[in-house]
């Protein structure tokens, strides 16, 4: 999934609470209420004018006397402008608030950006989106925003842009001041939370009695006999031993749209910041319509007349019943919350049994995936020492093991001005053992323009990698998502697009060899098709036979996301395996299976069912782009805690990669474990926390058969032996295996 460079971190109203004021700070703008006429302003290829109402008086300040407008504008990106170089200090937050409208050429609503052109010391331009808003040409809305400069440019600008030619932009005000760090939420407390119980009523319709359920639409509800009596995998796995279910199952008939089916409100059983699992049986019939096309089914939540996934899963017409299951968390008090059931065509039956929504104990998986690991992560380890002094039998040879690195990938996204900043490269070396870079590989990166190649920023970024012993994953080469596809490569006829496509393999797998232990081939194949529709299904296992034999030695990767969450029914586990098996049946040298990870509310039995289920594929798996997000820390923290047990106590997982760490530097907001001044946050606490629990650590006595014993990941281990004669060190590193280890360490060199 692409990682924004262009950075957005839109403000929150409920933030205000804790809001930081800035009243102490100077202004980094000059003028910003255009007290003084328009100096220090100008337009960036328009106009700008002064005003003090417009249109017949109907436009007035909403502040002040006095309001500028970017007039004359020909292009989207015209706009009113201030330079602020020289006025601002490199790896400091600043938040942009300005106060906007818009007027004329018949428009009522358009889009407003904040944006900042940095001209970077190497003359190279860079584009970065503080944030947007819808404007009107009724009222007047505040914009407002974070930057973040990582490097020391020669110059920066900050203009406003967005509208359609013809549109003037209207500014009342426009201020830019340090951002100070807001004091975080404390965490949760859950009151009874009710873990696994399900907070819907009359789920198994056991009385034959359908309310409290009602229909959207004019469906009709009825019930009948003939569901499964077992709770569906993923909820068995959460909830662990379970009454049997009543066979009853809601049919619903008489749908004429998609979105009908039952609803049932749970507003009042709904508890802030807790995780909830949703699981169901499902099934379809054909009914009057005749179709037999898969259909799929939502389990949906309006949260005040918002939809919240729930979870998906496509259906085909039989008498299989199959299983559904999703998660969601609200962190806003709602008005209104309803459960419902949708998605088959009109004229299909749907079926649903056993619905459960429950709050699930997250701490409780996790000392449970803690034993997993024990088993999955680490071997016995037997340090079998010589050398001792069998005259001192009264002294007992004291061992402490420390290790002090482990293995196992642990990587993040970086991007070529995150390492501008000294602190943000101090905090990436110490931290990670993997990188990817979120851009700067990818084909409308490095050939924006037919020809004119730029592999300089990856070139920097590589080598601050290979300086630091620092393996990285190349993502990506090809982007089936045709909007991520650069506008001249679209225009290609059939010929021409086949040639660029044999030339950029052969540019990057040619350039790299050797240096990229991984490549994600074409980026989400289950999302689009752009390279397939044009060049014929054979392409894509073309493109990974032509990878690998330009550089045999790297590992070649789907890549795909919702794979892990039931989100989304395009890209299911079943679905990805079929992906594998077709284009290995084509002959594509597949290496590893990426699971992006851009998830929310993880719930972990979803997670390690579908790893399950792509774990039987026989290849590594990688979490490639994880990144969770949450307002509160803490929340955001256990999710990442979550996701890292996981990932690590399943035995196919062999690497996870985090999709950036550094808040300015992500393109999900409230994903960064580290703020913009370098502060670890709740959340980074926690990810360092887990770290250091992937550490082993044993201390005792050598027995009498000389030998110290212990269990520990693999990686590299300090031990301190105390001795008669003094204190001996030595170092040694343990390599993955199952059996165990046997490590001779000679004392007699003291």
């Amino acid at each position: 999934m692409e990682k924004n460079t262009k950075v957005k971190l839109a403000s929150d109203p409920d933030d205000d609470k804790q809001h930081h004021t800035n009243t102490e700070q100077d202004s980094i703008i000059l003028n910003p209420n255009f007290e003084d006429g328009l100096n220090n302003w100008g337009g960036r290829g328009c106009k700008a004018v002064l005003h003090e109402s417009m249109d017949g008086g109907k436009i007035v300040p909403l502040s002040g006397h006095v309001f500028a407008a970017a007039t004359e504008r020909k292009a989207s990106w015209n706009g009113i402008q201030q330079e602020i170089s020289g006025r601002f200090q490199r790896k400091r937050v600043y938040e942009v608030t300005s106060v906007v409208r818009i007027f004329g050429n018949n428009a009522t609503s358009a889009t407003v950006q904040a944006t900042l052109w940095v001209l970077n010391a190497n003359q190279r331009e860079q584009y970065i989106t503080i944030a947007n808003v819808q404007a009107s040409n009724k009222d007047w809305v505040e914009l407002k925003g974070k930057f973040l400069i990582h490097g020391s440019p020669s110059r920066v600008i900050v203009y406003l842009e967005g509208p359609p030619p013809g549109t003037d932009i209207l500014v009342n005000t426009l201020d830019v001041k340090h951002a100070r760090r807001n004091r975080p939420s404390p965490p949760p407390f859950y009151e009874n939370p009710g873990f696994g119980i399900n907070i819907v009523e009359n789920s198994e319709v056991r009385d034959g009695e359908t309310q409290p359920w009602f229909t959207l639409g004019n469906c009709k509800l009825s019930v009948g006999q003939g569901a499964p009596r077992t709770l569906p995998p993923m909820a068995r796995e959460t909830l662990g031993a379970h009454k049997p279910l009543g066979g009853s199952y809601i049919l619903v008939t008489n749908r004429s749209q998609t979105w009908m089916g039952p609803a049932q409100m749970i507003t009042d059983k709904i508890k802030l910041f807790l995780t909830y699992q949703i699981s169901a049986w499902v099934k379809i019939s054909v009914g009057a319509s005749g179709a037999i096309n898969p259909q799929n089914v939502n389990i949906a939540l309006s949260v005040d007349n918002q939809w919240v996934n729930g979870g998906q899963v496509e259906v085909t017409v039989g008498e299989t019943w199959h299983e559904i299951g999703g998660s969601f968390r609200l962190e806003k008090q709602p008005q209104n919350v309803m459960v419902y059931v949708q998605g088959p065509a009109a004229g299909i039956d749907l079926m649903i049994a056993g619905l459960q929504i429950f709050p699930v104990d997250r701490q409780e998986r996790i000392r449970c995936l803690k034993k997993q690991v024990d088993e999955v992560r680490k071997r016995d380890i037997i340090l079998k020492f010589s050398g001792l002094d069998e005259s001192c039998d009264l002294f007992p040879y004291i061992v402490k093991v420390k290790q002090t690195h482990n293995s196992f990938p642990v990587g993040t996204c970086i991007n070529r001005t995150d390492i501008d900043n000294e602190d943000f490269v101090d905090f990436f070396t110490k931290n990670f053992n993997w990188a990817v870079f979120g851009n700067e590989l990818k084909w409308y990166w490095t050939e924006a323009e037919r020809g004119k190649l730029n592999y300089q920023d990856a070139d920097d970024m590589l080598d601050l990698c290979i300086g630091n012993n620092i393996n990285v994953r190349g993502h990506c080469i090809f982007w089936e998502v045709e909007s991520t596809v650069q506008p001249w490569v679209r225009q290609l006829n059939k010929t021409e697009l086949m040639n660029v496509v044999q030339k950029r393999l052969t540019d990057i797998l040619t350039r790299y060899k050797g240096k990229f232990k991984h490549y994600d081939v074409n980026n989400e194949m289950l999302h689009g098709s752009f390279y397939q529709d044009r060049l014929g299904k054979g392409v894509r296992a073309l493109m990974f036979n032509i990878a690998h034999k330009l550089d045999p030695s790297t590992l070649l990767f789907v890549n795909d996301y919702h794979v892990e969450d039931g989100d989304d029914s395009r890209s299911s586990p079943e679905k990805y395996s079929r992906l594998v098996l077709e284009l290995e049946a084509q002959g594509a040298a597949i290496g590893g299976i990426g699971i992006q990870g851009h998830i929310d509310s993880p719930v972990g039995a979803i997670v390690y069912s579908a790893l399950d289920n792509l774990s039987v594929l026989g290849h590594p798996i990688w979490f490639t782009e994880l990144d969770v997000s949450s307002r509160n820390e803490f929340v955001r923290g256990e999710d990442l805690e979550v996701m890292l047990w996981e990932a690590f106590a399943h035995p196919a997982v062999e690497g996870i990669m985090l999709w950036g760490f550094w808040e300015l530097s992500m393109s999900r907001e409230n994903s960064n474990l580290v703020e913009g001044e370098g502060e670890v946050n709740e959340a980074g606490k926690r990810f360092l926390d887990v770290k250091q629990e992937w550490l082993s650590h044993a201390y005792g006595i050598i027995n009498d058969e000389s030998e110290f014993i212990f269990r520990g990941y693999d990686g590299t281990y300090a031990v301190e032996v105390c001795t008669p004669a003094g204190i001996v060190l030595k170092t040694f590193v343990v390599e993955k295996g199952e059996s165990p280890l046997v490590l001779l360490i000679d004392l007699s060199n003291l």
